[in-house]
Formats: structure tokens, sequence, C-alpha cells
């Protein structure tokens, strides 16, 4: 079959060349942390880089051990032998979906990779929307209407997928919508699939503002909940390419866990033993890595809230993000404007527009599931933190991130192209550019 090239990356290649062209740009499309790697962390990958056996399928023994410890200290008592770890989130996603089997059902807006993977493996995504400001969990009521409506047109549909928190709109879904998300998934005999990849990065809010809390799914449905997590988020260390799962400690967790030992020996063999070895380290979360991802938290709501007050202030609806590096503002209050002044109607020629125009690299509702007429696009932050290891170094420690000069460089100009783009005089001048056709692949 052919497959579209992921949009985050397809954005940051296009962000890449406007560099090349010399065009400045403002890079709020990709999902990379943006930060640097914790030299305790170098250590630990050089002290393992002896480690050239391929191991055990399901990871190695202190690997298994340290993830366990980590769900444990999250209310989530788990046994090493729950836990499987392979390269990266998504070719265990992969690997879940196939072993599932089925239709599986997706909150709309997603992450972009939900739905390819799912049809990647033959199925057809059913998609299912989400309420404002409860991102990445679909509705509950809607969630059993969509999944009864595909059955009943002859569909198999096995597993819903859930995020907490959520990618794209950076917001937290709350435990009541949840235990009811809960609820419809044991009614249907579902498997819930839940990414928790952002749990650590919920943002410290402002003082006297109470925490936000991450409620998993299972803390509510333990028999029929994956639970997915890695380092590429918390400790910016996507480029390792470690994730774990924790299998549920019940019948449909044997199922799964045999299928999925079935598929890793086929194709990865076992993750990289140097990598893994590091990985255990990190998963004990000693002190020094706590505070670096507390650090880390901080800065990515720092920016995050003064991006969404950029879009605020010129007139985009926008939930708050609590948590991780992303927002999702709506610009169909300006929807009038936009039409008039640029001949923009949809999404994908929003996105166009901003990036030929004004070198702003953003991505479509329409690649997270939504209709291509939503003129809402994530917006990632991560990338506005400086392009050196020293700048990102220095955002991390700053009292004060946005004070600094390329931080307050990126903020000033993201206001002024808001601003021109939504100027209330029209320039029938303007040329109204389309978006590029999305490169393929075979």
């Amino acid at each position: 079959m052919t497959v579209t090239v992921s949009a985050t990356l397809a954005v940051n290649e296009a962000l890449a060349e406007k560099r090349r062209q010399g065009v400045r740009v403002l890079p709020l499309g990709f999902g990379e942390a943006g930060l640097p790697v914790h030299p305790v962390m170098r250590d630990q990958l050089t002290a393992a880089n002896g480690a050239n056996a391929y191991g055990p399928v399901a990871g190695s023994e202190a690997l298994r051990e340290a993830a366990a410890g980590y769900w444990e200290r999250r209310g989530l008592p788990t046994d090493p032998a729950q836990v499987i770890a392979g390269p990266g989130s998504k070719p265990l996603l992969y690997s879940l979906l196939l072993e599932i089997g089925g239709d599986t059902a997706i909150a709309a807006p997603s992450w972009v990779s939900y739905a390819a993977q799912s049809r990647l493996v033959g199925q057809r995504p059913v998609m299912v929307p989400t309420t404002t400001g409860q991102g990445g969990v679909p509705q509950p009521d809607l969630l059993h209407a969509a999944v009864t409506d595909a059955r009943e047109q002859g569909r198999t549909v096995n597993a819903v997928i859930v995020t907490l928190p959520d990618n794209p709109t950076g917001t937290v879904a709350d435990a009541d919508t949840v235990r009811r998300v809960c609820e419809v998934a044991r009614e249907l005999d579902l498997v819930i699939v839940s990414d928790e990849i952002y749990r650590d990065l919920v943002h410290p809010g402002a003082p006297g503002e109470e925490p936000v809390e991450v409620h998993g799914p299972a803390e509510f449905a333990p028999e029929r909940t994956v639970v997915s997590t890695g380092l590429s988020k918390n400790l910016a260390l996507g480029g390792w390419r470690i994730g774990v799962v924790r299998l549920p400690d019940s019948e449909i967790g044997q199922r799964l866990r045999g299928g999925l030992l079935g598929v890793a020996s086929e194709i990865w063999s076992s993750p990289s033993a140097p990598v893994q070895e590091a990985a255990a380290y990190a998963f004990t979360e000693p002190a020094e890595l706590r505070d670096h991802v507390d650090r880390s938290r901080r800065l990515h709501g720092i920016v995050a809230g003064a991006v969404t007050d950029a879009f605020t202030r010129a007139g985009a609806a926008v939930s708050a993000p609590r948590a991780a590096f992303y927002l999702y503002p709506d610009l169909e209050p300006a929807r009038g404007q936009l039409a008039d002044r640029y001949g923009v109607t949809t999404g994908p020629e929003l996105t166009g527009l901003l990036l030929e125009r004004f070198g702003m690299g953003v991505l479509p509702a329409a690649e997270f599931g939504e209709g291509s007429g939503a003129l809402r696009m994530r917006v990632a932050t991560s990338m506005l933190y400086g392009d050196t290891e020293e700048r990102r170094y220095t955002a991390l420690a700053a009292t004060d991130p946005l004070a600094l000069p390329w931080i307050r460089a990126h903020l000033d100009r993201l206001a002024e192209v808001l601003d021109e783009l939504l100027a209330e005089a029209p320039d029938p001048a303007l040329s109204r550019p389309r978006a590029p056709a999305p490169q393929t692949v075979s």
C-alpha cells in the first residue's frame, strides 16, 4: 500500500529547506522535546557500550524491573513479567494493533501515527470526537455509538486508543471522562491502549493553582488496559529509540504478551543493549533525573503558555495546555477574514499559507483525524528553546526563559505573523498560495 510520510517529519524537513534558502522560520511543527541529554545519561550509555549481545526479546531483566518500579510509584503495581520493551513506542504500538486485530477506535484529534498505523495493519480506524479540553480521550457516549454502529455494519472493533496527556492539544482528560470510557470499553469488550508518554510533563501551574492529576484507564479498568511510555519526551531521548509497555495482569494480558513477543522476535529481536542499560537506570528515577524532568516541564509550561497567550490575543480560540509542549488553537473566529483576504477556507490551505508566506511550520487539524474544513492546528513549542545545546541548557536553568533573547525573538516573530495574518485591512495584491501536496512513499 502507499502511505504518506509522517506529517511531523515532513514539516520538519520543509522548515529545514526554508532555512537553507535563508528564510526566517518559526519551528512550531515538530514534536521533539527540544532539550539536551542529561550528562548522567551520556555516562550511562558510554559505560554500556560494550553490551553487544541480543538479549531477551522482552527486554533485559534490569530494564523490566526498573519499568515495573516506575509504574509502581504511579499507583500501578506491576510484575516485571508484564513489561515488554521495544525500540520506541511506535513499533510497540504497531505490534499491539497487529496482535489485537480488528479495527480500532481513535480520538479525533489524536497523534498522527495512530490512524496511520491502523491502516498499515489493514484496519479502518473508527474516529471519535473528543470534548474541548478533554483531548486524547473519545467522548464516551460517542465511542459507544460509533463502535456499536461499526459492528452493526459487520466490522470487528476490538480496541480503543487514549492519550494522557494529549498530543495534539496539550490538555489532560479528567478522571470522570476516563472512567466513563473505561465503562464503555468493559461493556463492549474493548482493549484499551493508553499512551502515557507525556505523563511526566504535566505543567507545574501557577502558585496556588490546583495541580493537574493524570488518571489513566489502568486505574479504572486494569484487566483490559495496556499502558505505553518511553524516554523520548520526559528525558528528550527520542533518538535513542526505547519504549516499554505494561500489559494487564489478566487473560487479555497473557494473550497479548505471547503475540507481542512473537512479533518482536521477527522484527527487532531485542532493543539496543546499551540503550536498555541506560534506560534501566533512567526508570529508577534518581534525584538528578527527577530534577531534570521538573525543570523540563516547567520550561515547557512557561513557553507553551506564552505561545497560547499570543494566539489568544490574536483572537484564536485555545484550550489552555496543561502538559507537554503542544497547543491546538482554532482560527474559526477569523474564517471570514482568512477567506476574503487570502482565499483560505481549509486547514491545509491555512497551514500552507503560514509555511510559504511566513516560514511558520504548524500542522493542520486534518492530519490529526479532523475534517479539512477545520481551521485548527497543532502548534509544538519545544523547538523554540534554542538551536544549540548551550542555549537549551540555558533555557532549562533560566528563572525567566521568556527573557532569553532567542526565545523572545521567536515570540515576537509569532506576534508579528499573527498580526499580519489577521490584519483587518484587505490587501488584494496578496497572493493566495495553496498548501503543498503531501509527499508519499510506496
